[in-house]
């Protein structure tokens, strides 16, 4: 199955989540980016992880870390291998001697532990297909007009179930250029789940 190499472009607070965060992997190689919504503490481990911040004791993610470099374990990649029902799922491939293993994780949790162990993250083609967002035409300027009634979404979701599929690209397109990846994965889901 055919691999994307993403970097971690942001990581903002959910307006519309109370206490989540939303964690904005890129690919590389391309204006894709993938919106995950996270918990705090994870977002707080992955930004930690980042920063290689080093804490007086250890978070969760870097005691098992350490637990996998005691026993000879190390950790090669982050995959985020599906997305079903609005959920995401990854797996961690770990190398002891010439084994290798896969060990399913959450995604917050292997990319918290892949910023710690240095290695690469990505997501199978076919979940970039499913939930990704393409990042087109973010330098040219915006010259449409404003749509004439915006659209609260986000706590009012049932109001994405009343348009047509046209006013939800254009405002898949609106939430892309305004950034707002929380939005936009909302309207990207009701896209889908109509196809």
């Amino acid at each position: 199955m055919n691999k994307v190499n993403l970097e971690i472009v942001g990581l903002t607070y959910s307006e519309s989540s109370t206490g989540a965060y939303v964690l904005i992997l890129g690919d590389k190689n391309s204006q894709r980016r993938l919106p995950i919504v996270i918990g705090s503490a994870e977002a707080e481990s992955i930004a930690i992880g980042m920063e290689k911040h080093k804490n007086g004791r250890p978070h969760t993610h870097d005691l098992f870390l350490r637990f996998a470099h005691e026993f000879g374990v190390e950790i090669m990649e982050a995959v985020i291998c599906r997305f079903r029902d609005g959920v995401f799922y990854a797996i961690l491939i770990c190398k002891q001697g010439d084994e290798l293993t896969m060990i399913d994780a959450r995604p917050s949790d292997a990319i918290a532990i892949a910023v710690r162990a240095g290695c690469e993250i990505y997501a199978y083609e076919t979940v970039m297909d499913e939930a990704g967002i393409i990042m087109d035409d973010m330098e040219k300027e915006d010259t449409e007009e404003p749509a004439e009634t915006p659209i609260n979404i986000g706590k009012a979701q049932t109001s994405l179930d009343l348009l047509d599929m046209d006013t939800l690209e254009d405002l898949l397109q609106e939430a892309i250029d305004n950034e707002d990846y929380q939005k936009a994965a909302e309207i990207r889901d009701e896209i889908n789940r109509r196809k």
